[in-house]
């Protein structure tokens, strides 16, 4: 964050100083963890399920922060921000903060407004605003563009998935002189959301990486969700004032956007058409894929240390910014085939003593993500036992039953020898099950068990040394549970 004195933030936020002249400054980043505070920083008070930001504000200050940004007076130096105007009250910000007033909506919308006014600002000299939105790989992506970019400067991007109302203003605030790169994932559950969060940052460069079934029960349709992903390639600046959207050619839905943005557009893909594209793909022994890195500029072998072929096209997008901000084919190629895997539980593969293989995808999951994830355990496990353990896919709608139906009949179809499916009859998961049941002749090789101690229970009576266990679900499955009990982490 650039330095600035508790006055010019009351006067950024439209706030007022409680308990100080204003002159202190903040030199550090801000929290709403108060043990995460760093000396110089600026505390944020948010309302929650459970504790009250408010009522740490003394603390925060006693461990070196500046103030307090708050929605109330505290007993502390602070910036009160002012309330919502009345019928303005961001929902989704509610949600997110946890309070039922408004008051943490408010909070928000006052960080907002700071971190609008510091990006404003480092925009001016050498900053490059990068954002990245999609239905599914947003996460890996954004891991993937700032590991390209870091060696061609200073760059920031949020831990894992990062990416609402909180967390998408939380880390543009932690670029400051030195950053040249501020990459941020996008996220929406509605329309209007990704505009807000671009209004936010302005990115100069979007990307845009595919248009899937999450989050479908609240948009009511594919067509909703393409909607709603391209407020992001709208929010671009002209070609002429260096807007770019990197568009994946292989989703009509996302080709699409191109008329949507005054951007200049590059597509990326296997199409032939795409600007920067991947030629002769293959997968080796643990699904890692290779491929011909091929663009305007060259061409170039990649080795990705990554696993699935769906991160062929996470890399490519990653490329397409990584060549835009002036790195050469080489070094693209180089460093795509030497990056990590930096968020957990997505893809997140160990191997045990014994040889028994984990891939943890348990973060989240929607219909595309989960087909992506078992053809990945369906390459590597191919003369070895593979298990697939699978929670219920959130948000689906009205297409929750088909789409979960349709998964068992893949797994089936991909000849995965072994189906867990975590939930009790009737849950939203069930489907997979049944639908595994219907689409082969199977009996006992599809399994439908009540929550995750049951799962534990059976995979640890079952699995032989050398098997391969996928496990992915949506977040509130909680599904990491299994992986970690496989793993040793939890007894």
């Amino acid at each position: 964050m650039i330095p600035l004195s508790l006055a010019e933030i009351a006067g950024i936020v439209g706030g007022r100083l409680h308990g100080t002249d204003g002159a202190a400054r903040v030199t550090a980043g801000i929290e709403f963890d108060s043990r995460e505070l760093a000396a110089g920083g600026l505390f944020l008070a948010l309302p929650g399920e459970r504790v009250d930001g408010h009522d740490f504000a003394a603390r925060a200050v006693s461990r070196g922060a500046v103030g307090v940004l708050a929605a109330r007076e505290v007993d502390a130096p602070a910036v009160i921000v002012p309330p919502l105007a009345e019928g303005t009250a961001n929902e989704r910000a509610m949600v997110l903060s946890g309070d039922t007033d408004g008051s943490g909506a408010a909070v928000l919308a006052a960080l907002a407004k700071l971190a609008r006014h510091v990006v404003t600002e480092l925009s001016r000299g050498e900053l490059t605003v990068v954002g990245v939105t999609g239905s599914s790989g947003k996460t890996s992506t954004k891991d993937l563009i700032a590991q390209l970019l870091e060696p061609l400067g200073p760059t920031v991007a949020p831990p894992g998935s990062f990416n609402n109302e909180l967390g998408h203003p939380w880390t543009a605030l932690r670029a400051d002189e030195a950053t040249r790169h501020l990459v941020l994932e996008l996220s929406a559950r509605g329309p209007g959301h990704i505009a807000e969060l671009a209004s936010v940052a302005p990115p100069r460069i979007g990307v845009v990486l595919n248009v899937g079934s999450a989050h479908v029960g609240e948009f009511g349709s594919r067509e909703g969700i393409a909607k709603a992903k391209g407020e992001l390639v709208e929010a671009l600046p002209a070609a002429e004032d260096g807007g770019v959207a990197v568009l994946n050619l292989d989703d009509p839905l996302v080709a699409a956007m191109a008329s949507r943005t005054r951007a200049r557009v590059v597509g990326v893909g296997e199409n032939p058409a795409a600007d920067v594209r991947a030629e002769n793909i293959r997968l080796d022994e643990q699904a890692r894929p290779s491929f011909r890195l091929v663009t305007p500029a060259g061409q170039a072998e990649v080795a990705l240390p990554l696993f699935g072929e769906h991160q062929v096209g996470n890399a490519l997008s990653a490329a397409a910014v990584a060549l835009e901000l002036g790195s050469s084919v080489a070094e693209v190629a180089e460093r795509l085939s030497a990056v990590q895997r930096r968020s957990e539980r997505r893809m997140d593969v160990t191997t045990r003593a014994d040889g028994l293989t984990v891939l943890n995808d348990s973060y989240n999951a929607n219909p595309e993500s989960v087909r992506a994830a078992l053809k990945a355990l369906a390459s590597m496990s191919r003369d070895r036992r593979s298990w697939a353990v699978l929670g219920v896919m959130g948000e689906l709608g009205a297409d929750s039953v088909s789409a979960h139906d349709e998964i068992g009949r893949l797994a089936v179809r991909l000849n995965i020898d072994k189906l867990v499916v975590v939930g009790a009859q009737g849950s939203a998961a069930a489907p997979i099950h049944q639908g595994a049941s219907h689409e082969g002749s199977w009996g006992e090789e599809s399994v439908l068990v009540p929550d995750t101690d049951a799962a534990v229970a059976l995979l640890r009576e079952q699995l032989r040394p050398g098997d391969v266990v996928l496990v992915k679900a949506s977040k509130v499955a909680q599904l990491w549970r299994v992986a970690d009990a496989l793993l040793g982490g939890e007894e």
